[in-house]
């Protein structure tokens, strides 16, 4: 057994933006937002590291398998490619955790367990590979996620289906035009507490149109934010000046469809009637969202591209960040793109201006 831990929590010293060979891209990230501020609200969780991923390989000599298994795959052939993959990921999915991996993996769910005791814990199991979101390449999306998945042999299963999914033919053909080699590209799971969202959404640190870095763009719907990452809804839209919070440009959707949690899953409703034309985010929480934009910008120290959601409960609100990444269409030597501004906070002035223009 090896001395580099199987499972790391979140909040866990080691999992930052230096060990993303070790928890992957979104993993290393969802560590690294737990130093952001406090603003930054993440829901906790623990990432299946990269070790624990070689270890099952290596238990239920898979490794070796696929190098086979694909040395003899003609890459010009998408059939043979398909073919490969199919069943590739096939023996990753049917395979069993060795015990010492299995024990792991129940251990960092029980303590999981324990943030959330007086009710059955609801998750997400994303993938989190090494390779994502490089600089130079593009492989954000290859991997799967599952949500609402809450018994911890369900996760298991998603686990393995997680790291099946780093051979999907899409992601075998991208390494091997690429040039990445396959058995060098790992993959790490993440395991993350569910937050049962009245709205959701993104929000970019600059203008994702032009590259102004003095702006925030937010995009929201209600439910769940798989609508408008997959872009099933257009959603409601606001651009905000970042050192004085005005609302410079805003578009008001007629939000059809939601995505919710369900027993099995997710799945789409129609949004109501009364709440088809009404804004999915009040203007304290457009505020506050810019504020928590600022704070993870000023923490990476480049744009970002932010998921979040806000839980309600009667009177209680929570705004969580569920991901961060680099926001790769402007980079910083943009010379269209404005200089860095100060990361000042807001004033009672400026939040009365945005109550004015929303409503």
């Amino acid at each position: 057994m090896s001395d580099t831990p199987y499972t790391l929590h979140f909040d866990a010293e080691e999992c930052n933006k230096q060990r993303v060979q070790l928890v992957g891209g979104k993993n290393a990230s969802l560590g690294e937002l737990m130093a952001a501020g406090d603003a930054v609200q993440v829901p906790p969780g623990f990432a299946v590291t990269t070790a624990f991923y070689e270890a099952f390989l290596d238990d239920q000599n898979l490794g070796e398998y696929i190098e086979d298994r694909l040395a003899e795959v003609d890459f010009d052939d998408d059939t043979a490619v398909a073919m490969a993959s199919e069943e590739i990921r096939t023996r990753i999915q049917d395979a069993s955790f060795p015990v010492f991996l299995d024990a792991e993996l129940e251990a960092a769910w029980g303590r999981l367990r324990e943030t959330n005791p007086s009710t059955e814990l609801q998750v997400a199991v994303r993938s989190s590979a090494t390779a994502e979101d490089l600089p130079d390449a593009s492989f954000a999306g290859q991997q799967d996620t599952y949500l609402n998945v809450s018994e911890l042999e369900q996760v298991k299963q998603r686990t393995k289906d997680c790291m099946a999914s780093l051979f999907t033919a899409r992601a075998i053909t991208y390494r091997e035009e690429n040039g990445f080699a396959h058995d060098e590209v790992l993959i790490s799971v993440g395991i993350q507490k569910m937050v049962e969202a009245r709205s959701s959404g993104v929000m970019f640190t600059l203008n994702p149109a032009n590259g102004d870095r003095s702006k925030v763009r937010i995009e929201s719907n209600w439910g769940l934010g798989e609508s408008v990452v997959s872009g099933k809804v257009t959603p409601d839209s606001f651009l905000v000046d970042k050192p004085v919070y005005k609302i410079v440009d805003r578009n008001i959707t007629e939000k059809k469809v939601m995505t919710v949690p369900t027993d099995t899953g997710i799945e789409e409703l129609s949004v109501d009637e009364e709440r088809k034309d009404v804004p999915s985010l009040t203007a304290n929480e457009i505020i506050d969202l810019t504020d928590i934009a600022k704070d993870i910008e000023q923490h990476y120290g480049e744009p970002q591209d932010i998921e979040w959601a806000i839980a309600e409960t009667n009177d209680e609100k929570q705004i969580y960040v569920l991901q961060s990444r680099p926001e790769t269409t402007w980079n910083t030597d943009n010379e269209s793109a404005s200089p860095q501004i100060d990361s000042g906070r807001k004033t009672q002035s400026t939040a009365a201006s945005i109550l004015d223009r929303l409503y």
